[in-house]
Formats: C-alpha cells, structure tokens, sequence
C-alpha cells in the first residue's frame, strides 16, 4: 500500500513541473526548440567544463542516437557546436556558443520565474530545495 503522503507529494511534483513546462511553453516556441532540446540546453551549464556526448546522453537518460538528434537540433540554430574533448581526443563535446548563452538564460529565467515554486518565499523554496536533494542522495 502507498502512503497517502508519499502519493501527495509525488503527484504535487508532477503538477508543479507540468506547469512549470507550460509556463515556458511561449520562450521555447520563441526560439524553435522542443523540451527537448531545452533539456539539453538546460544541462550544458556554461560555468562548469564542456559535457561529451556520453556524459549528455546519462544526463538526458536517453542513447547516444536520441543524443545526436537533439544535439544536431541545437546545433542547426546555433546554439551549441560539437568539439573535440580536450580530455579524451576520442570524445566530442557540446559547446555552448555565445548564442546559445543567451538564449539559455533567457529560457533558465522563463522557466524558473514561471514555475509555481517562485510564488514561495525564499526561505520555502531553500527548504524545498534542501527536502529534494536529500530524496535524491
């Protein structure tokens, strides 16, 4: 039997990214991307090193041809280019181009102001933020 608790929790999780994707629904039409695609944007963070391929793919949990699929999809608007690993000349990486800083930004701004979480007090979002990092260690 599933605690009522855990149900309720879990299905608030699920209502509060559904609408959060919704609210940012408009930017990523805005610029021709599918969740998707903004998934994969969202995950090259731009003040961390470049991620390959591989590292994208168990990022995204998807295979290395979905991979291909949306990262050409990034690369065809410009927003990231594919590069050799300086670590490992056998990988590639996705780089993110100035372009595509830009429009991460701008949709990272979208989704988070649009998500009903940014209706919390900051000390509640803290506390949310500690609550979900702890029920993914």
């Amino acid at each position: 039997m599933i605690a009522p608790e855990l149900a309720a929790a879990v299905l608030a999780t699920y209502h509060v990214w559904s609408r959060t994707v919704d609210a940012v629904g408009p930017a990523l039409a805005g610029h021709d991307l599918t969740e998707a695609t903004f998934q994969a944007l969202w995950l090259i963070d731009p003040d961390e090193p470049s991620p390959s391929m591989k590292v994208m793919a168990e990022r995204l949990h998807c295979n290395a041809p979905n991979l291909t699929f949306v990262a050409s999809q990034l690369i065809d608007r410009g927003l990231v280019d594919r590069a050799v690993d300086p670590a490992d000349r056998r990988s590639r990486v996705l780089v993110l181009t100035p372009k595509g800083r830009q429009v991460r930004a701008e949709l990272v701004e979208a989704v988070t102001c649009g998500s009903p979480l940014a209706k919390l007090p900051a000390e509640d979002q803290l506390q949310l933020a500690a609550l979900l990092g702890r029920a993914l260690e």
